[in-house]
């Protein structure tokens, strides 16, 4: 970086003093009253510049000064000047350096310029360029990503309603390469999906993944040490990427995204300002087809295109894509329940029973549900989408179920009919309906519990309601009592029940309860 110049007097009498010799750019400095490092960039320049004494003296001190301290990347006349696009766009590869291509530029050229010269020369070629094109991004190094201010509509054909649909954009640092389109939302589901849409179109991994503070992508925007979401760090494994996100309240972070949106929304969305879309994907159609236009539109200040660019710089440095596609996962901590069983989506699946009333993290995609404790995989089950059912595997249950010998079927019972026998009966029903009684432990307790917040009374008459209408969970008789529907008189009964023939249903003999049982809770 150049210095800050003294006045043309001064620049003088350096050259002054050293035509007269036997002076010491320290005494120089001293006498002119200027640094010592000063004194030796002035004459650096100079002998770089051809200009000793007897030319300087009659020279005024604009032309001084321009010799010296070139306006433009012009440099000296009769001294070879790099290419510097060549440069600028060299810049950008993995490992390249000022001082790299300076010591391959005097190979060509040995009277070329000194280092610090044509460092000078470059920086006062890159202003000709955009903010982020003066940044130096090697190839394949950062995807940065980030939403659009600015939105599409999307006609609902039934109603007519325009919804809006968001638009992700994604741009390659080194080459400027972009991809965008068009999602309902930016939540998890559709922020993970579009990533994996934007690495399948440019054929090929980064290294980092540099997003916005977005909370799908972020947890927490600390400076030091962000938290990355969960879902959003399992895609970064699954691709060997690491995420960096931009830090907060700090736009040059990304610089890049924030061009390649603005780009897109005038190159792009500005161009479909007039269509009309029924689907997401009828707009993806047209996104696409101007986003291909765009990248093979020339640049104004550097040869060729943003796609010949990615093909020469990053798709070469990129890494391949896995096998298959990340699949896209959700994730929350729980705590085993003392039946041995974890909740997903109001289905419970098993783990084993030696885990019961422990916290574990639990994994869902699409089509499995799997449970983590301590980092260890315990279970995995095939997800189910029955509301308030059961994914039981035999091998998790305990051997005659002697750890939960104090919770049997019959003490249930017996603690439900302190409530009323209506409750109990409820209780019974219940366990009944399920492919292992144990498995109606959990809803069970939590009917009887529900006395302690309205009353015996109250829970004996929901519950009596429950059984009248076929109910078999918790949240019927829960509901019951919300909606004070305990108190209504029951309907007139139209006549005997149906007998129900089911390989999961007991006799009475099975509920049957000692007189010496022990009936403490």
């Amino acid at each position: 970086m150049s210095r800050k110049r003294a006045p043309m007097r001064k620049i003088k009498e350096v050259l002054r003093l050293a035509h007269l010799g036997g002076f010491g750019e320290r005494e120089i400095g001293d006498s002119v009253r200027l640094k010592k490092t000063t004194v030796h960039d002035y004459l650096t320049r100079a002998k770089e510049a051809g200009l000793l004494w007897e030319k300087a003296k009659d020279l005024e001190d604009a032309a001084i000064e321009e010799r010296l301290f070139p306006t433009s990347s012009s440099g000296v006349p009769g001294k070879p000047l790099p290419d510097w696009g060549v440069v600028h766009k060299e810049l950008r590869r993995k490992g390249v350096t000022l001082q790299l291509l300076w010591e391959e530029y005097r190979e060509v050229h040995p009277d070329g310029y000194g280092y610090s010269r044509f460092c000078e020369l470059y920086q006062n070629f890159s202003p000709r360029f955009d903010l982020s094109m003066r940044q130096v991004h090697k190839a394949g190094e950062k995807l940065f990503v980030d939403y659009s201010g600015l939105t599409i509509d999307i006609i609902d054909r039934q109603t007519g309603e325009c919804l809006p649909a968001q638009i992700f954009v994604a741009v390659m640092g080194a080459s400027n390469y972009a991809y965008a389109e068009a999602t309902w939302t930016q939540k998890l589901f559709d922020w993970t999906g579009s990533h994996v849409r934007a690495l399948r179109y440019f054929g090929g991994v980064p290294a980092v993944f540099v997003p916005d503070n977005l909370r799908s992508g972020v947890t927490k925007a600390w400076f030091y040490d962000p938290e990355i979401n969960r879902t959003y760090q399992g895609l970064a494994s699954h691709y060997g990427v690491v995420v960096l996100p931009a830090r907060a309240a700090h736009p040059k972070d990304k610089a890049k995204v924030e061009v390649a949106v603005q780009v897109v929304q005038r190159w792009i969305l500005a161009r479909l300002r007039h269509r009309q879309f029924f689907s997401v994907p009828e707009a993806n159609e047209a996104i696409g087809e101007l986003l291909e236009k765009l990248n093979e539109r020339p640049f104004r200040k550097l040869p060729g295109c943003r796609r010949s660019l990615f093909e020469e710089l990053d798709k070469p440095a990129l890494k391949p894509l896995p096998l298959t596609p990340y699949e896209f996962d959700e994730w929350k901590t729980g705590q085993v329940g003392f039946d041995y069983h974890i909740e997903w989506d109001e289905h419970h699946y098993s783990v084993s029973y030696q885990l019961a009333k422990k916290d574990v993290d639990i994994r869902a995609t699409a089509n499995m549900v799997e449970v983590f404790h301590r980092g260890k995989l315990v279970a995995i089950h095939p997800r189910s989408r029955q509301k308030n059912g059961y994914s039981t595997r035999s091998e998790h249950m305990p051997a005659t179920h002697r750890a939960w010998a104090e919770w049997t079927p019959k003490r249930v019972i017996t603690w439900a009919a302190k409530a009323g026998e209506h409750v109990a009966a409820y209780v019974k029903h219940l366990m009944a309906s399920r492919p292992h009684p144990e498995q109606g432990f959990r809803s069970s307790l939590g009917i009887i519990r529900l006395g302690k917040k309205v009353g015996d009374d109250r829970l004996n008459a929901a519950c009596q309601r429950a059984l009248a209408f076929g109910g078999e969970t918790y949240r019927c008789v829960s509901n019951i009592l919300d909606r004070g529907q305990d108190r209504l008189p029951l309907p007139e009964p139209s006549g005997p029940p149906p007998i129900v023939d089911h390989q999961n249903l007991r006799g009475p003999a099975y509920f049957a309860t000692p007189e010496s049982e022990d009936t403490k809770c």
